[in-house]
């Protein structure tokens, strides 16, 4: 399929890009600012600027698929009267513009899958909430309502699958990555009473789901894109709490939330118990089906990454090391089920770092590409550590295609970083193994800084072993 995708570089737009990358399809990705997209996105992925109305009109005519996931993220703060109005625009307006491209289409567009939330229901109390109730009240029901009635406008498609989104729990993006580094404080907890009900889904299942959506002919119409457990806000605060072996007894009254959020709070006290009831009647079957699992998996991948002292004895045999004499060793250990050819063709393109590295670093690569790879291969890149712009440069110090390459950090902020990647095939799968061995700047104040850093490189590796696991997933 050519599958054409807005907001493909936000947090459920990289994940879903990856999968499709993966199942073998054609990806074009329409975007506001389309140099910025070219650096967050994988290798293979077209990028059409949105304001080149030509280049848009020819990949809609294209398409097989449109999945249409951007607009500014609704918990980004209070919705004053310019907040809304962005909001608006960001979600009712660039849908009307894409369903007026579609209708302008010489053939029905197959499928448009466009998004929305459950915020479409309001505050709900008890009441189980499947596809066929009625909206509820409140800005959040009333923009949720709009959207969809401007997807639901498309004249020229042949299907049009509107998905509401729960709160959709990621490595290193949306709601996680506001409250895990809380609640590794100790300040997690309930939020007003924690009665109310919230509908979530693990990344990877709503990445599922939109697949799904894309060629099943029984999705149609609006489609919860829930988990079947949904849990009350209490519940859910234990069991993140749980997850990262720390307390979460804090709570933030009611009062207090609307005296900082205003009418934004409703998000957060809002009680909606949806029910994935159209993913279930089309058969979808879940990876991560309750809330335990689906944290154990996201807060368990950064506790499997390795961090320890470095053994001088193991250090390998390279000037380098020898030269910058790391202090700490990272380990991290990776099952991937592709062959070992089509892996390492992936992580030996330059290009495909940023999509697997977590986006608040804001990865980019400075240097001109296309870029060969190959032994003495040097490459500029641009990162943020702590919000920090700082520049990279490094070398590949080995490169033995099909069984490992090294990289080396030249210029940046470690003082030394020698980072092989190994390879061994494992019949249809492929072991990756990555050894870093690394030392910080400043001597003791380094290593006053090792815990953050050591922190932030789990953080890094678990991302990317999430990305990985999207970009591989068996195919149908």
């Amino acid at each position: 399929m050519t599958v054409v995708v807005t907001g493909a570089t936000g947090f459920i737009g990289r994940a879903l890009v990856l999968r499709l990358l993966g199942e073998g399809h054609r990806v074009i990705a329409l975007a506001r600012d389309a140099a910025r997209a070219r650096d967050g996105l994988p290798a293979g992925v077209e990028v059409v600027a949105l304001a080149d109305d030509a280049a848009c009109t020819a990949a809609i005519a294209a398409a097989d698929g449109v999945v249409h996931l951007a607009g500014e993220d609704i918990a980004g703060g209070r919705w004053t009267r310019r907040r809304r109005a962005r909001l608006r625009e960001s979600r009712i307006g660039l849908t009307r513009r894409l369903s007026e491209l579609i209708d302008a289409r010489p053939a029905p567009l197959p499928v448009l899958v466009s998004a929305s939330a459950v915020g479409w229901y309001g505050d709900r109390g008890d009441d189980e909430l499947d596809e066929g109730a009625v909206p509820g009240r409140g800005f959040a029901a009333e923009l949720c309502r709009d959207w969809e009635a401007a997807a639901a406008a498309t004249r020229n498609a042949r299907r049009v699958v509107r998905a509401r989104f729960g709160l959709v729990l990621g490595e290193s993006g949306g709601a996680m990555r506001r409250m895990v580094p809380l609640f590794r404080l100790g300040l997690g907890g309930k939020l007003a009473s924690g009665a109310q009900w919230l509908p979530w889904i693990h990344l990877e299942d709503a990445v599922s789901a939109l697949a799904l959506a894309l060629t099943d002919e029984r999705l149609a119409g609006p489609v919860n894109v829930v988990a079947p457990g949904a849990v009350r806000q209490r519940e859910f605060a234990a069991a993140l709490g749980r997850a990262l072996h720390r307390p979460a007894r804090l709570a933030v009254p009611r009062l207090a939330l609307s005296l900082a959020l205003g009418e934004a709070a409703s998000l957060v006290v809002s009680s909606v118990r949806a029910v994935p009831r159209a993913l279930a009647a089309a058969g979808f079957a879940f990876r991560f089906p309750t809330l335990e699992n689906a944290l154990a998996d996201l807060t368990g991948a950064a506790d499997a990454i390795d961090v320890r002292r470095a053994d001088p004895g193991a250090l390998p045999d390279a000037a380098y090391v020898r030269e910058r004499r790391p202090r700490y060793t990272l380990r991290a250990h990776t099952v991937i089920d592709a062959p070992l050819d089509e892996v390492f063709a992936f992580f030996s393109a330059a290009e495909n770092l940023a999509a697997i590295t977590p986006p608040d670093l804001a990865f980019t690569i400075a240097s001109p590409r296309p870029l060969r790879i190959e032994r003495g291969t040097r490459i500029d890149y641009r990162i943020a550590l702590a919000g920090v712009p700082l520049s990279w440069r490094t070398s590949i110090e080995e490169w033995q295609p099909g069984v490992r390459f090294v990289d080396a950090q030249l210029r940046g902020p470690y003082r030394a970083w020698w980072h092989e990647h190994r390879f061994t095939a494992d019949g249809p799968r492929t072991i990756m193994d990555d050894v870093v061995h690394y030392a910080l700047p400043l001597g003791p104040l380094g290593r006053v800084a090792q815990p953050f850093v050591r922190a932030t490189l789990r953080r890094i590796f678990a991302f990317r072993g999430h990305a990985i696991r999207a970009r591989f997933a068996p195919r149908p």
